[in-house]
């Protein structure tokens, strides 16, 4: 028997509720972008290549979930909005470290090992471990000093971003 969203969100083990939160693809995705600056639908959808009723609908459940807030902001006499990591949507770097982690180590592009994305302590300048360790400085990097360098975009830096929001809640269903 197949398990229904509702079933799985009111699951007992915590992984279960996470994946449903987090289990979409585009989810992550843009909560990975989120996490080092990216606020705006043009934004997403230009770096994903996401459709945009797609987009908008992932937006909207991560906003109502909690993960992101949504900010009017006026363009050209229009209002628009800009989408800001809550704290439980900062929360998800570990994971995204870990992600990154995982899929360099099982994973190919086109049968060849791709670049990594590399962790940079922005403090001293070298590379992080697993995310968040600095062996240079022996300590664990806060979020704040932490920077993205994504090989593929042309060694473009990106600096952590914090969350817009203080609300720790756990994520309502």
């Amino acid at each position: 028997m197949a398990t229904g969203r509702r079933e799985l969100s009111e699951a007992q083990c915590s992984i279960a509720r996470a994946i449903d939160v987090l289990g979409d693809r585009w989810t992550l995705l843009i909560l990975k972008n989120a996490n080092v600056g990216m606020t705006r639908f043009e934004q997403f959808r230009n770096e994903l290549g996401i459709a945009d009723n797609i987009l908008s609908s992932r937006l909207a459940r991560l906003v109502e979930l909690g993960l992101m807030v949504r900010q009017p902001y006026e363009l050209l006499g229009r209002t628009r909005y800009e989408y800001g990591l809550s704290a439980s949507g900062a929360d998800v770097l570990p994971i995204l470290h870990t992600l990154a982690e995982w899929g360099q180590k099982h994973t190919t592009l086109n049968g060849a090992e791709a670049e990594p994305v590399k962790f940079i302590h922005t403090v001293c300048g070298d590379p992080m471990e697993h995310g968040e360790y600095c062996p240079t400085c022996d300590l664990r990097v806060p979020r704040e000093q932490e920077a993205w360098v994504r090989p593929w975009r042309d060694q473009v830096v990106s600096n952590v971003s914090g969350p817009v929001a203080s609300t720790t809640d756990p994520v309502p269903f």
